[in-house]
């Protein structure tokens, strides 16, 4: 592609507000004011805006947590990711959960404002770089919102999010983040006797999410640049972020839950050994990053795509009386220093976080519940994942006052966007991306 077309992170960059980290709310359940009155008996409008795989997954959770609930609208940027979606869970429920018409299915960039003007319910699960502007609105048209993890790809997203969180609460509207671990049996028995002083304070921890890595669609003759990306969106960094925010978020949630804090500052390293070829985009494969808190805390963080490697996905904590292990498994162990087991927990038979989350999301919206708002912590904590990001990119030590200073920006105004639309990262004539080098990439000026 020409220079000349080429579109920098500078075009996108927009001022905005700081807002800084803080301690976490704790519990993530807080009395809101009554804007929105609890709807306790009539049918609540569903729509799904982002139809792969999460968007299907999180309908059929929605469409079972409540009697009452009935799913009318869909829109994603792909016709196809929309008619798959349709189909399954047409099959999965009959008319009086399912009945969306040709006419609330809406395709394309934009599409999102249709689908979320039809409903009462949204679920937010495209590609996360959108999210920000997808919650914003949802929230400003005053609807409740269930949205993937991370919620954001940048600090202006991060922004963008924290002051629609506020503008939720004021209106009374529940949102509920799929960081589900914070729904989970394992681990908010561990968390209580975290904050019963079981193991005293947590001085140090590792989280981990190392396997194999993901899918790769390869590139077809008739895409644009635009929707070739779009289809591999998890290699470039303003749709997905990098894999230490897309799915290692869910460990450094956990650190920042149970440590009751949230980074001060990070230094890491990471690069690209194994998966480094032209449709690996310009992420990654590997992150290693030591994030700092208030207290003194040191969490190690570590994030691996590589095959045949060791692979784990879970999380350890040592505070000054014992330790906790805990992991997506439903398990959770926390032991005294003298070897004395403090609780064990081995729940396989544990009902799933993911319908939990949406249970609980639906029994706040009929009022059966407390309010519901997940949106700040959700923000924070992929705030941690980006300075993680940032860190290992740079090669330097980078504060959160510095990263949310910085007003770093990547993704661009979705309602902009058309499928010749040049993406904010592009390859060179050999089909080359760009690829972040410590020493050299910079996001901190001074």
């Amino acid at each position: 592609m020409k220079k000349s077309k080429i579109l920098t992170r500078r075009n996108f960059v927009k001022d905005s507000s700081l807002i800084t980290g803080g301690l976490i709310l704790t519990p993530s359940v807080m009395m809101g004011n009554s804007s929105s009155k609890p709807i306790k008996e009539n049918t609540l409008k569903l729509a799904i805006v982002g139809c792969g795989g999460r968007g299907t997954g999180a309908a059929a959770q929605a469409l079972k947590a409540d009697n009452n609930v009935k799913l009318v609208a869909l829109a994603d940027a792909f016709k196809d990711r929309l008619d798959k979606a349709h189909e399954s869970l047409s099959k999965m429920f009959d008319s009086s959960k399912v009945d969306v018409a040709a006419t609330k299915q809406f395709v394309g960039f934009g599409s999102y404002k249709k689908a979320i003007d039809e409903a009462d319910v949204v679920i937010l699960a495209t590609p996360p770089g959108f999210r920000p502007q997808h919650f914003e609105y949802a929230i400003a048209q005053g609807k409740h919102v269930f949205m993937e993890k991370p919620v954001a790809t940048d600090v202006a997203g991060v922004k963008k999010v924290l002051q629609a969180a506020k503008l939720a609460k004021t209106k009374n509207l529940n949102v509920v983040v799929g960081l589900q671990r914070r729904y989970q049996k394992n681990y908010l028995a561990a968390y209580d006797r975290i904050k019963k002083g079981s193991i005293g304070k947590i001085t140090g921890g590792q989280v981990y999410w190392n396997g194999g890595g993901v899918w790769v669609r390869p590139r077809q003759e008739e895409w644009s640049e635009m929707q070739y990306q779009m289809r591999n969106w998890y290699y470039f960094n303003w749709l997905c972020g990098d894999h230490i925010l897309e799915q290692h978020i869910h460990n450094i949630d956990v650190a920042n839950w149970f440590i009751g804090e949230y980074p001060i500052k990070a230094q890491g390293m990471g690069g690209r050994q194994v998966r480094k070829g032209k449709d690996h985009g310009e992420i990654f494969d590997h992150h290693f990053v030591e994030f700092e808190y208030p207290s003194g805390a040191i969490i190690s963080s570590q994030c691996r795509h590589q095959k045949d490697c060791f692979r784990r996905v879970a999380e350890s904590f040592q505070g000054t009386k014992g330790t906790v292990d805990v992991s997506g498994r439903n398990i959770a162990n926390l032991k005294s220093y003298k070897g004395k087991t403090i609780y064990e927990h081995s729940g396989a038979k544990d009902p799933s976080p993911y319908q939990i989350e949406h249970d609980k999301l639906f029994q706040a919206i009929r009022g059966q519940r407390a309010y519901i708002n997940d949106a700040e912590y959700g923000a924070k904590s992929t705030m941690s994942a980006i300075l993680g990001r940032m860190a290992t990119y740079s090669g330097k030590e980078i504060t959160w006052k510095q990263a949310m200073d910085s007003n770093y920006q990547i993704v661009p105004d979705e309602d902009s966007l058309t499928w010749d639309s040049i993406p904010p990262t592009i390859c060179d004539e050999h089909g080359n991306y760009p690829i972040p080098t410590p020493g050299k990439t910079n996001f901190i000026t001074t």
